[in-house]
């Protein structure tokens, strides 16, 4: 791929791409799945907020012990929780055990990471690689979970070539895969070498978060990627599915497809933003790319028909995910190199926290859908994040960029 990466790294390529499938067929059915077995609009926003807050709780304790039982451990113990969540998703319909599946587990609504896996991983990357091909691997790594997202997206369709005879048998079909999943995610992290554990001058902590040198970047950080979060928490993939199921009724079949090229035309963007990035710089590429991308959103709900809203929705993700690995690299490229695991678990808190509450309030939304409400305000507030950022970081310059 033109980037040198060690064997640790293309293990964690893997690891992100079988998750990534996963979370992609399971985002696409989760709420058509919770429907058919009985649950309100209202009772599926308290899930889905349950596993976005449940990935803030679970990152927290993870990210906060991982130097110390080791990172390589922790991975497995987070893949090993997937796969019990998914478990309790396949034989319950009980609420109560789906909802503390959703807290204590990993089920990822949003066909995005949830978690402690990205910020495990993300201070993992920048030891697998050189600084000068850092953009390059975070964007590879993003193209990988893309590409991976979207076959996930098609295997919505599996259900039907093996005759299963109702809806929810198909998708308790492709929960177990879930579980299968989860399975083979926990024996790629046991292949990991002792190279993926922090260096020994991280581990002791007398500092508040873990962080020092880099706190007040990351306090910044965090408030601003708790708001974008926030905002993209109120269109998350299942979110979006459940919507044109509503919406436009569209079936099962036709959501496959259109989540497939939703993943590839993310997973294109990703090509394109290491270039971008070398050319006007990263935040310049976060924010110019990302803005745009977040005036289409508020066009979604205004379409007439599903194809005009596909058609919409699939030229938003072709700019959207372009501040995806440029983010992710200028984050670590910001803060001091000691404390990129703490900063990353700091992060990933206050994205998983400020995402956890909008389902609660799209639950209800999705009771009115020819309004679109979920869309007006993710685009609103995510405008906001743009330009708010750049004002706050636009004079913080990467080491490669300040010379």
């Amino acid at each position: 791929m033109g980037f040198p990466l060690s064997r640790d790294g293309w293990l964690l390529f893997a690891s992100c791409g079988v998750r990534s499938l996963a979370y992609g067929f399971l985002s696409v059915i989760l709420g058509l799945y919770l429907d058919a077995i009985g649950l309100s609009a209202t009772a599926i926003g308290w899930i889905f907020t349950a596993a976005l807050a449940g990935g803030a709780v679970m990152t927290i304790v993870i990210t906060a012990v991982a130097d110390s039982f080791g990172r390589k451990t922790l991975l497995i113990v987070g893949a090993v929780l997937m796969a019990l969540a998914g478990l309790a998703f396949a034989v319950s319909v009980n609420p109560m055990v789906l909802t503390l599946a959703a807290i204590f587990g990993t089920i990822s609504p949003s066909g995005k990471e949830v978690g402690p896996f990205l910020s495990l991983e993300q201070a993992i990357l920048p030891q697998t690689t050189s600084d000068r091909h850092r953009t390059a691997v975070f964007s590879a790594y993003n193209l990988v979970g893309s590409f991976a997202g979207a076959l996930g997206a098609l295997t919505v369709s599996l259900p039907s070539l093996f005759s299963l005879t109702t809806a929810i048998a198909g998708y308790r079909f492709l929960i177990w895969g879930y579980v299968a999943s989860a399975l083979l995610l926990a024996g790629l992290f046991t292949m990991l070498s002792p190279e993926v554990e922090a260096p020994k001058r991280t581990v002791p902590s007398a500092r508040q978060l873990g962080l020092q040198k880099s706190r007040g970047i990351v306090i910044k950080l965090a408030g601003l990627f708790a708001l974008d979060a926030f905002a993209g928490a109120f269109i998350v993939q299942s979110i979006v599915a459940y919507w044109f199921y509503l919406r436009y009724q569209t079936d099962l079949h036709a959501l496959g497809g259109i989540f497939f090229g939703t993943n590839i035309f993310a997973a294109l963007s990703f090509l394109a933003a290491p270039a971008i990035a070398r050319r006007i710089g990263l935040l310049n590429t976060m924010v110019f790319t990302h803005l745009p991308s977040n005036l289409l959103i508020l066009l979604v709900p205004l379409m007439p028909n599903v194809e005009w809203a596909t058609a919409v929705l699939l030229l938003r993700y072709s700019l959207s995910q372009m501040d995806v690995p440029t983010r992710q690299s200028y984050t670590m490229a910001v803060i001091d190199t000691d404390e990129r695991a703490a900063a990353a678990g700091v992060l990933a808190v206050a994205r998983n926290a400020g995402a956890a509450f909008a389902p609660l309030f799209t639950g209800a939304m999705l009771a009115v859908p020819a309004f679109g409400l979920p869309f007006l305000l993710a685009g609103g507030i995510k405008i906001v994040y743009d330009l708010w950022i750049f004002a706050v970081f636009r004079h913080v310059r990467p080491p490669e960029e300040s010379q």
